[in-house]
């Protein structure tokens, strides 16, 4: 990858500031991404843009055997490589500059459509890659869920959608709601056939953390919230979107 033609330092954006980038409640969100969409699963290859540290590639790979990745952080890349093994594809490069050939049966941008500069043309890319089948699974965090809802109220964050100072580090460009988040998808000519949130999440990733350490709150409570996430999508942690080609 070129790395002349980005400002931006991939490097520096996954590490922690005054916030985490990854917090414990993560992981155990993302086991509830997979639940979600499992039923809208197909069989094929599957392309995973952005890995962190490889933990959601390695869920993925319980489910497809054919595992791309593209992410624009070398550093990232060889953490996951040596978490994931040998038979996942690597691709280093922006999305921006990728020229990827293949066509894909799924593709998973999980809270990653938030970082972007230019999320519709993006999406527009992701349009040519999928297969004429294929399906997009879109996660962002969601700028009206309870907990972001009480921060603003607290004084902590200035209004829903804003993108804070720790957001801005780890590279966040916007906060996305479910409104704004289809509006980009349709721009970019994606078909939607489901969308929703997931997890009711009335506490911060830190206070789920330190709440789960403490005992304070059990494996039941953390699925209550899931289930009633599907009741009050728009009080979810994350919003999504399955699109398919449009």
């Amino acid at each position: 990858m070129n790395s002349e033609k980005t400002k931006r330092n991939y490097n520096q954006e996954y590490k922690d500031n005054t916030r985490k980038y990854a917090y414990d409640f993560d992981y155990t969100l993302r086991d509830f991404m997979v639940r979600t969409f499992q039923p809208f699963f197909l069989k094929g290859k599957a392309l995973e843009m952005g890995c962190y540290l490889g933990e959601f590639t390695k869920k993925i790979m319980k489910h497809y055997d054919d595992v791309t990745v593209i992410e624009a952080s070398d550093e990232l890349i060889a953490q996951a490589k040596e978490n994931v093994g040998p038979s996942v594809k690597f691709i280093y490069s922006t999305f921006e500059e990728a020229n990827i050939t293949e066509k894909y049966d799924c593709i998973f941008l999980m809270h990653t459509l938030e970082h972007l500069d230019n999320p519709i043309e993006i999406l527009k890319k992701i349009n040519s890659w999928l297969s004429e089948t294929g399906r997009l699974f879109l996660v962002v965090p969601n700028a009206n869920a309870a907990s972001r809802q009480i921060a603003v109220k607290m004084g902590l964050i200035p209004y829903n959608t804003a993108v804070i100072e720790s957001e801005r580090l780890h590279g966040h460009r916007c906060t996305y709601n479910l409104d704004t988040l289809e509006n980009e998808a349709r721009q970019a000519n994606l078909k939607i056939i489901n969308k929703g949130g997931v997890f009711f999440k009335a506490l911060s990733g830190s206070q789920y953390d330190d709440a789960l350490k403490a005992k304070v709150i059990t494996p039941a409570y953390l699925e209550g919230c899931y289930q009633l996430g599907m009741i009050y999508p728009d009080l979810c942690s994350s919003i999504y979107l399955i699109c398919e080609k449009g």
